[in-house]
């Protein structure tokens, strides 16, 4: 196997300008001028700023190369923050780095040597080419043709997975603060599922969000004409899992919307029902904000 140099990947400054923009700003939040409620949106896969350094050392043509995007779901969304709620987007590509998985999902086998960084125990995401630096894109097409740098492991975790989740725990830390609880809607887009399901809630199985709160989102865009399902074939990933924490009044959801609802997979375009698509997730998200949401009462001092 060859060895893949990432040029200027790993130092502060770059030759390759759209890794200088990443660096200095690897996630975007769209902030509402005022903030109504304690339901905060997240996306994590829809980045789609490629550096020309990373593309280079690919062996995929850039169609192939995002088909791991969460393509659009970032503008799907945007609209939250005129309602009233804030938006977080990843930047760069899933491709790149995958922050919605645990920093220590690393496959040590993808680099040169030793990467410097802590890494966790081999889990079936990282044995199946899914870790934090993924090895492959939909349907098993291996990204490269060589192993990368070491350093490059540390250099993508701090750069751009780091910030991302320094940014939505300060958004579920300020939503705490001013309303006593915190939503995390993370969103998310899926290839058509073998059964003609619209969307797909995920809230591990119960455990991420209080179970009131998965059903009424599932009325939501059922109300909406949406055909919805629950944790099957997505119950929620690693963000779910690491913020959903019910009985400390953080609650999370995964939502998976079907590419078939709003893009032409073949050309990663949005397709002619991009709007209406958009349009009623839009009117889903209000009705979220606008609800009141109670904070779970405390116990009384003994």
């Amino acid at each position: 196997m060859r060895e893949i140099h990432m040029s200027g990947s790993v130092s502060g400054t770059s030759t390759d300008p759209v890794l200088n923009n990443l660096l200095g700003s690897p996630v975007q939040v769209l902030h509402p001028a005022g903030q109504l409620s304690p339901v905060i949106f997240c996306s994590p896969h829809s980045g789609r700023s490629y550096p020309p350094s990373f593309a280079r050392q690919t062996r995929l043509d850039p169609v192939t190369l995002r088909k791991s995007e969460d393509a659009f779901v970032d503008e799907l969304f945007a609209p939250v923050a005129e309602l009233g709620g804030p938006l977080l987007a990843a930047q760069f590509p899933r491709a790149f780095i995958d922050a919605n998985r645990a920093p220590g999902e690393i496959d040590t086998a993808m680099f040169d040597g030793p990467v410097g960084c802590w890494v966790g125990p081999r889990t079936p995401r990282v044995a199946a080419g899914l870790g934090v630096i993924p090895r492959i894109v939909r349907d098993g097409v291996e990204i490269y043709g060589g192993r990368l740098p070491a350093r490059e492991a540390a250099f993508r975790i701090d750069n751009f997975y780091r910030p991302y989740h320094a940014a939505l725990a300060k958004l579920v830390s300020e939503a705490r603060e001013q309303f006593g609880i915190a939503i995390v809607v993370d969103c998310h887009s899926m290839p058509p599922p073998a059964r003609s399901t619209d969307i797909v809630i995920g809230d591990c199985y119960g455990e991420s969000a209080a179970p009131g709160l998965t059903a009424e989102v599932h009325h939501s865009l059922a109300a909406l004409g949406f055909s919805v399902a629950r944790n099957a074939p997505y119950a929620g990933g690693y963000t779910t899992n690491l913020y959903g924490k019910p009985e400390a009044g953080v609650h999370a959801l995964q939502i998976e919307v079907s590419r078939a609802l709003y893009l032409d997979e073949g050309k990663m375009e949005k397709n002619g029902n991009f709007e209406h698509c958009k349009d009623r997730l839009c009117r889903f998200a209000r009705t979220l904000i606008k609800r009141r949401w109670e904070a779970p009462r405390r116990a009384a001092a003994e």
